[in-house]
């Protein structure tokens, strides 16, 4: 993945970043309602309560929408990144990019199942997401 801006940890995403670099994916859940939610925050984001903890999770979701970005960016030059929003099994979406896929709408079917993987930038391990079908 080409350089671009790289993310500072703060004390609420800490453990986000520590998991990526692990290779591994976190997600908050609420102990109260019991529900996942994206991004990191003191306070689970649908009922409000601070009783929440870090948990592992699958790392697998399916695509539900995309933009194919053809301008060119610092460090992108001849690359088209696809965006993409994922909802995680777990129920959360994330906004990443897809990663070993073409970009061209034939080849990235809404609902496809992705699973993440990680690619390092600046020393730090970003969360990017690859169809299923294609991994090998």
């Amino acid at each position: 993945m080409s350089e671009g801006p790289i993310p500072e940890p703060t004390p609420e995403t800490a453990p986000f970043w520590d998991g990526a670099a692990a290779g591994e994916l976190w997600l908050q859940k609420c102990d109260d309602c019991g529900r996942f939610y994206f991004y990191p925050r003191p306070f689970c984001r649908y009922c409000a309560s601070a009783n929440v903890a870090w948990h592992r999770v699958s790392g697998r979701g399916r695509l539900t929408s995309y933009v194919i970005n053809h301008r060119q960016a610092p460090g992108l030059v001849g690359q088209s990144p696809i965006i993409v929003l994922v909802e995680l099994d777990e129920g959360p979406r994330m906004l990443s990019t897809i990663v070993g896929s073409d970009p061209d709408p034939s080849q990235l079917p809404l609902d496809a199942p992705v699973v993440v993987q990680f690619a390092h930038r600046g020393g730090r391990a970003i969360p990017v997401f690859r169809l299923q079908e294609k991994m090998s």
